[in-house]
C-alpha cells in the first residue's frame, strides 16, 4: 500500500476558483491541485460572456448590488452580494496584473466608457459592466491563470484524478469533526490514493450535468456537492439550476451555448417565421434575465410543437459580428451557419447550480478545515437566479476570502495524523458497465422531463421515486465492483438529484429559477431552502 501524499493545501478542481485560490496562497506552502481529466476540462475554459464588476465611472456599487438582489428574486443574502460586489474592481485589477488579454476600447470607446477595456452589458445588468477578452473570456482567464501556476514550483498540477469521498476524522482534543484530505481515483494507475492535508478547498463547479440537454463540459456532476453531503456539510437551494436561453441546436454540435452577450449587442430572438416573441413576456425584451427569457423559449417551442426558436444578429454589420463574436461565428461556421447572414437555431439547456455547499464570508464549510468556492458553494449570491457574469467573480472574490482565513491559521492547524488508506480488498472489476451507463441515461432523462424548466408535484414526485430506485443499484454496485470514473460520476449525481428535487419539493411556490405550475405565485416572504445531513449517516 503506497503512502499518502501529503499537502498543505488540496484543491480539488482546476478551473478558475482553484487556481486563483492556488495562485494567492503563499509560495512557501506545498499546494496540489486536482484535475479530474486535464486541465482545461472544466466549465472555466468554456466561458464566453465576461466578469462582472463596477468599472465605468457611471456605474456604481449600488447599482450593481442593486441589480443583482433584483435578478435573484428576493433571495440573495446581501451581505454577500455587497461584498462580493465591493471587491469586484480589486479582481479585475489582480488579472490585469497577470495579464489576462481583455479586449480594449478604442480610443473613441474609451472616452464614451471612461474605461481603457470595453465594457458589455448582459441580461439584467443596468450598466455595461461586463469586462470580457472578445466572446472567449473563460480562455484567455484560464490560459493566464494556469501559465502563472506552471511557474510556482510549489503547486502541483495533477491530471487525470478523480475524487471519490473527503477524509473526515475527530478534532484531536476538540469537538467536532476535521476534514483531513480525500481519497482519489488515479485513473492512469487506476488505483486510488490517499490525499493527506491540513486544509481542503472544492472547487469542482456545478452539477448541471444531470440534466438531458446542458451547455456544461462532461465533468460538471456536481462532485464537491455530493462529497461535501456525504462528510456531513449542509447544502442549500439546490432547486435553483438556471438554464441557459441559448445553446446551438445542431445535431453536431455537444454543449455549445451561445453567449448572452450577443443579446447584450442587439440580437434578437425570433420563432421560424420571423416574429419576435419576447414583447410578450417582459418589457425588457432579449435582456430579460435568463430565466425569464428560457421559459418564454420553452412555452413557445411546446405551443407551437418547435424543436428550436432562433437568435438573429444577422441585422448588425458583419465585420462587428465578426470582431466581437469570433468564437461562436467560427464554431457556427463550421456547422455551415453564417450568424453574419443567417439567424442561430437555438434551445436552452442547463447551465449553472445556484445552490450549493452552503459556506460563510471566507468559504468555510460545516466541517472544519473544508473551503468550498466557485459554483460549487452557495454564499447567498446568486439567490433564485443569477446574474449573467457574476459567476466568475465569485470565483476570485471568495478565493481570496477563503485564502485570506487560511493564512491566518497556518501557524495553528497542523499536518493530520496518519489517515484511514482506501481498502479495495473485497471489491472485484465489473463486468456489468453497461448498467452504469443505462443508470447515466435514465437519470439525466427523468431529471430533464421532471425537474426541469416547468415543474409539478406530481412530477417531483415520480423523480424522487426514480431516484431512490438508482441510489440502491448504484449503492450497491459501488460496494462490490471496483470504483471507476464513470460510476463515481454516476454515484455524484444521483446524490446531488436527490438533493435538487427535496429543495424543489419543499419550496412551495415560484421564484426565480424555480417554476411550478402547482404555486405559480410566489410567497410573500423569501426563505432558503437547506437541507442538513442525518448525523447518523454521516
Amino acid at each position: 500500500m503506497s503512502q499518502p501524499h501529503r499537502h498543505d493545501v488540496l484543491i480539488i478542481g482546476s478551473g478558475a476558483a482553484g487556481l486563483s485560490a492556488a495562485l494567492k496562497l503563499p509560495a512557501h506552502l506545498n499546494i496540489a491541485v486536482l484535475s479530474k481529466g486535464r486541465l482545461n476540462n472544466g466549465s472555466t475554459y468554456f466561458a464566453q460572456g465576461g466578469v462582472a464588476a463596477v468599472l465605468d465611472e457611471t456605474d456604481s456599487i449600488e447599482a450593481h448590488v442593486s441589480d443583482t438582489l433584483d435578478a435573484g428574486g428576493g433571495l440573495c443574502r446581501e451581505d454577500a452580494v455587497h461584498f462580493t460586489v465591493a471587491n469586484s474592481r480589486e479582481a479585475i485589477n489582480w488579472l490585469l496584473e497577470l495579464g489576462v488579454p481583455f479586449t480594449r476600447n478604442t480610443p473613441e470607446q474609451a472616452l464614451e466608457q471612461h474605461y481603457a477595456y470595453h465594457l458589455t452589458r448582459e441580461g439584467g445588468h443596468s450598466h455595461r459592466r461586463i469586462i470580457h477578452a472578445a466572446d472567449a473570456t473563460g480562455a484567455a482567464i484560464f490560459d493566464t491563470l494556469l501559465r502563472h501556476a506552471r511557474q510556482r514550483s510549489n503547486i502541483h498540477l495533477l491530471e487525470h484524478q478523480v475524487a471519490v469521498d473527503l477524509i473526515v476524522q475527530p478534532r484531536t482534543g476538540q469537538l467536532g469533526n476535521r476534514c483531513t484530505g480525500a481519497y482519489v481515483l488515479n485513473t492512469e494507475s487506476g488505483e486510488v490514493e490517499t490525499h493527506a492535508a491540513r486544509f481542503v478547498i472544492l472547487a469542482t463547479g456545478g452539477a448541471a450535468k444531470v440534466y438531458l440537454y446542458t451547455s456544461n463540459p462532461d465533468g460538471a456532476c456536481g462532485d464537491g456537492i455530493a462529497m461535501a453531503w456525504r462528510a456531513g456539510c449542509r447544502v442549500a437551494n439546490l432547486e435553483f439550476n438556471q438554464f441557459h436561453p441559448t445553446c446551438l441546436y445542431h445535431p453536431q454540435a455537444k454543449s455549445f451555448l451561445i453567449t448572452e452577450a450577443l443579446r447584450g449587442e442587439g440580437a434578437i430572438l425570433t420563432l421560424p417565421n420571423g416574429e419576435r416573441f419576447m414583447e410578450r413576456y417582459d418589457s425588457r425584451l432579449e435582456l430579460a434575465p435568463r430565466d425569464i427569457v428560457a421559459r418564454a423559449i420553452d412555452h413557445e417551442m411546446k405551443r407551437l410543437g418547435l424543436d428550436h426558436v432562433y437568435l438573429d444578429i444577422s441585422h448588425k454589420p458583419a465585420a462587428f459580428i465578426r470582431e466581437h463574436f469570433p468564437t461562436v461565428y467560427r464554431r457556427c461556421l463550421k456547422f455551415g451557419l453564417d450568424i453574419a447572414r443567417e439567424p442561430i437555431p437555438v434551445v436552452p439547456a442547463a447551465h449553472y447550480t445556484c445552490g450549493g455547499v452552503m459556506v460563510d464570508q471566507n468559504g468555510r464549510t460545516d466541517l472544519e478545515s473544508l473551503y468550498a468556492i466557485g459554483e460549487t458553494s452557495y454564499t447567498g449570491l446568486h439567490g433564485a437566479n443569477r446574474m449573467a457574469s457574476n459567476s466568475l467573480l465569485e470565483c476570485f472574490v471568495y478565493a481570496q476570502s477563503a485564502v485570506e482565513h487560511i493564512n491566518a491559521r497556518l501557524d495553528t492547524v497542523v499536518m493530520p495524523d496518519q489517515p484511514p488508506v482506501w481498502d479495495s480488498s473485497q471489491v472485484r472489476d465489473s463486468d456489468e458497465d453497461v448498467v452504469i451507463s443505462h443508470n447515466w441515461d435514465e437519470l439525466r432523462r427523468f431529471m430533464w422531463n421532471y425537474v426541469g424548466i416547468v415543474r409539478t408535484d406530481k412530477r417531483l414526485q415520480r423523480a424522487l421515486h426514480r431516484v431512490l430506485l438508482l441510489h440502491k443499484e448504484i449503492e450497491e454496485f459501488y460496494s462490490n465492483y471496483k470504483v471507476s470514473p464513470d460510476l463515481l460520476e454516476l454515484r455524484n449525481l444521483a446524490q446531488v438529484a436527490e438533493l435538487m428535487i427535496r429543495c424543489a419539493m419543499q419550496r412551495k411556490e415560484s421564484r426565480g429559477l424555480h417554476f411550478t405550475l402547482d404555486y405559480p405565485e410566489q410567497l410573500p416572504e423569501a426563505l432558503e431552502t437547506v437541507l442538513r445531513p442525518d448525523p447518523a449517516a454521516v
